[in-house]
């Protein structure tokens, strides 16, 4: 791809119907996590360990979009998005998971879909965002079969309150990362590992998200209802075989685990040995209770992983090689010159899964170490990050894959989970100290984009 041509895109090639959006989620902007009845969530109680957290930070305040929610919204309104993708607190709604409900938390969520409407901005409802209430981890968690009825019965309540007005539905973000990260390494909340807690999570989860989605289905025969997958393109480090093997291997725990089933291929068990250990965990019947038909499937890409055997790594035999070790700037990220077009290979790879009808790019960004100078954050690299990556798509659409919508991560700087206020990937900056919010160079190039 030749990333010359990205400053001179042209926002009329993605059609009129192309959804441009900006996503957030509750538990990284919201704040007040204790405000009106809202009970604790797992992320509560991680960050309340201060080994957990680099710089020892916590989300009680974060970017206070609890109260600030007009603020920000209306910033939303300035850069001319017109689509807001935010997650629904379970806590903040049902403090225990179970009931009662908490009219307070129902109040709050209309308020903001209210909010958004009369600014003529589309609310995109996340309703699992990884804040799971700390009461429900306490019973189990994700490693319970009974979160299944848990979050359906969560899902209904949203429905019910919700529905009337939000048309745009995903039902989970990400589940490779919080049962991955979560329930296997403990690097992020509720901080459990091992293999077993990981595969009863996967499971369920994958269960969660369909039966979720039925109800959705149900009580709103008209909405459009989708679900998000982190998703990584991946290369081996070398042509040698065990390295190729090594990185298929990788590429089906990271990109492949979560979509399969739910598009009814089940468990990727021939790519990946150890998956056949889920099936110890799954009952009679579950085989059809996985798939659904969804409306949209939401990519989230940031970057590749370049990868090497390593018999050293249990389960998987193989090791990813370091960023740093591949010249890439930022966060993680590869950024510079000709970066590889990782967007565009995972557009292709589901692309070519018969059975997902519509995708949405829901989450893409980057992270930089920004700072305020002279009233302005002057952020290039971000900008173009953003534009090389909008050309990924529109390369993908233009081959004939279904990519109808483009998110970026996100609006404000904000608590970004393990790396708590260190990795700011706002198109507005925030001093946390203050609240001060500051669009970005980034966030003014693209309200100028989106209005041409």
């Amino acid at each position: 791809m030749d990333n010359s041509n990205t400053t001179f895109l042209d926002r009329s090639a993605f059609g009129n119907n192309f959804n441009w959006g900006v996503a957030t989620a509750a538990f990284q902007i919201e704040g007040g996590h204790d405000a009106d009845g809202k009970g604790p969530s797992i992320w509560d109680d991680f960050t309340s360990r201060k080994k957990s957290i680099k710089s020892g930070h916590d989300a009680h305040i974060a970017c206070d979009f609890y109260n600030c929610y007009k603020k920000d919204l209306d910033l939303v309104k300035e850069i001319n998005i017109l689509n807001f993708r935010f997650s629904l607190s379970w806590p903040r709604i049902i403090p225990t998971g179970l009931h009662p409900v908490n009219q307070k938390g129902i109040d709050y969520y209309n308020r903001v879909i209210d909010y958004q409407l009369e600014q003529g901005i589309a609310p995109w409802v996340t309703l699992y965002h990884w804040d799971l209430p700390l009461a429900l981890e306490q019973k189990g968690g994700w490693t319970s079969r009974d979160v299944v009825s848990w979050f359906t019965d969560y899902t209904q309540i949203c429905a019910d309150n919700f529905g009337d007005r939000v048309k745009n539905w995903m039902i989970m973000n990400e589940p490779s990362v919080f049962t991955g990260a979560g329930y296997f390494l403990g690097i992020h909340a509720p901080g459990r590992r091992g293999l077993v807690n990981f595969l009863r999570a996967v499971h369920h989860a994958t269960l969660a998200t369909a039966e979720g989605a039925r109800v959705l289905r149900s009580s709103l025969p008209d909405a459009h209802i989708g679900t998000t997958f982190s998703c990584t393109h991946i290369e081996p480090a070398t042509i040698r075989p065990r390295d190729i093997a090594a990185a298929k291997r990788v590429d089906t725990l990271l990109n492949r685990v979560f979509i399969e089933p739910l598009l009814g291929l089940g468990y990727p068990e021939a790519d990946l040995p150890v998956v056949r250990k889920i099936n110890r965990y799954i009952l009679p019947g579950d085989e059809k209770l996985m798939p659904f038909d969804f409306d949209f499937i939401g990519l989230q890409c940031y970057t590749r992983e370049v990868v090497k055997s390593s018999l050293f790594t249990p389960y998987i035999g193989a090791a990813l090689v370091n960023a740093g070790e591949r010249g890439c700037a930022g966060y993680r990220y590869e950024v510079g010159s000709l970066p590889p077009p990782s967007l565009y290979y995972m557009l292709k790879k589901f692309g070519g899964y018969n059975n997902i009808k519509n995708i949405i790019v829901t989450e893409n960004g980057a992270a930089f170490p920004d700072r305020v100078e002279n009233g302005s954050v002057n952020d290039t690299r971000r900008a173009q990050y953003l534009q090389d990556h909008m050309a990924e798509v529109l390369k993908a659409k233009q081959e004939g894959v279904n990519v109808n919508g483009y998110f970026v991560w996100t609006l404000t700087d904000n608590f970004e989970w393990a790396e708590g206020y260190n990795a700011r990937f706002g198109l507005v900056h925030v001093d946390f100290e203050t609240q001060q919010r500051t669009i970005k160079q980034s966030g003014l190039w693209l309200r100028d984009f989106l209005k041409g």
